[in-house]
């Protein structure tokens, strides 16, 4: 009996301890580092220069990709690049199918890349300005059709390549 309390006591005092240093910022989850002095922010549309083009991916990732600065960040978007503090201006450089996984000498799985290059300029700090490609890769069966396969991930796509834009620029891992 005395161990039962003794265990509790103890599940207690570490569930106290963690709720405690989670909520006083000694540890955190949300990552984003933006200098106090950067207000504004401008993201051009993302243009797709990919050898193939998937017709709703740039309208897709730019209007995701704005939300998601918007929901997450202090920043406010601006209609003028030369005036933004951030000037953010991405291109999907690559979306390309490859075998993934073969099975009885077929392709079984298929993989899309999908590849885009961020261009970041601060206009506060010029030595963090970067250039950097992103991607992410996406498997599907190799039974479907590549329009179907785009069909099944449209969402997952757009959400990953705006996650790894999104980390990227904001955060400092």
């Amino acid at each position: 009996m005395k161990s039962m309390l003794k265990n509790r006591w103890k599940l207690m005092i570490i569930v106290f301890g963690t709720m405690l240093f989670s909520s006083c910022g000694i540890y955190k989850f949300k990552d984003v580092s933006i200098d106090p002095k950067i207000k504004t922010c401008y993201i051009h549309y993302i243009e797709n220069k990919a050898r193939f083009v998937n017709p709703q991916l740039s309208p897709q990732l730019t209007d995701k990709f704005r939300q998601k600065v918007n929901n997450q960040t202090r920043l406010t978007q601006i209609q003028s690049a030369d005036q933004a503090d951030y000037d953010i201006k991405c291109v999907i450089t690559g979306y390309d199918v490859s075998t993934a996984g073969v099975s009885q000498q077929q392709a079984a799985t298929n993989r899309l890349i999908v590849t885009v290059n961020i261009s970041f300029k601060n206009r506060q700090d010029e030595k963090m300005n970067f250039e950097a490609p992103v991607s992410r890769n996406f498997d599907f069966s190799a039974s479907l059709s590549l329009d179907q396969a785009q069909a099944q991930l449209s969402a997952t796509i757009v959400q990953n390549l705006v996650d790894e834009m999104f980390n990227r620029i904001f955060s400092s891992w």
